[in-house]
């Protein structure tokens, strides 16, 4: 059984930083795209960024670029989310995600991790 656990989310003050992680377990994702998605009070879940499985590139949400870094570990079946200069408008409830189906879609996801940003 594939599983996607996330950690790392906390309370930070605006202007902090937080680094998000998600281990999965189950099978191997070295060849797949894995990445992080958000989800705030009364809005839908948006696309934060995205890290490809061999190239290793990367993209990102226009509103977190250059304040947002992911990686990965292949050899630890991990990926991260590096997250300075939060803002407000940061704090939601994030997920990681990892394997497109043939759809184009991600096929598996985590339970989601809190991020709280005080201003």
């Amino acid at each position: 059984q594939v599983q996607l656990v996330e950690s790392g989310g906390g309370l930070v003050q605006a202007g902090g930083s937080l680094r998000l992680s998600c281990a999965a377990s189950g099978r191997t994702f070295s060849n797949d795209a894995m990445g992080w998605f958000r989800q705030a009070p009364g809005k839908e879940r948006e696309f934060v960024a995205r890290i490809r499985g061999r190239v290793g590139s990367t993209y990102y949400a226009d509103s977190v670029k250059g304040r947002f870094t992911i990686s990965r570990d292949n050899g630890k079946n991990t990926v991260y989310l590096q997250m300075n200069n939060l803002k407000p408008e940061d704090m939601a409830v994030y997920y990681c995600a990892a394997g497109i189906d043939p759809t184009g879609m991600y096929k598996y996801w985590g339970q989601g991790t809190q991020v709280t940003v005080s201003s």
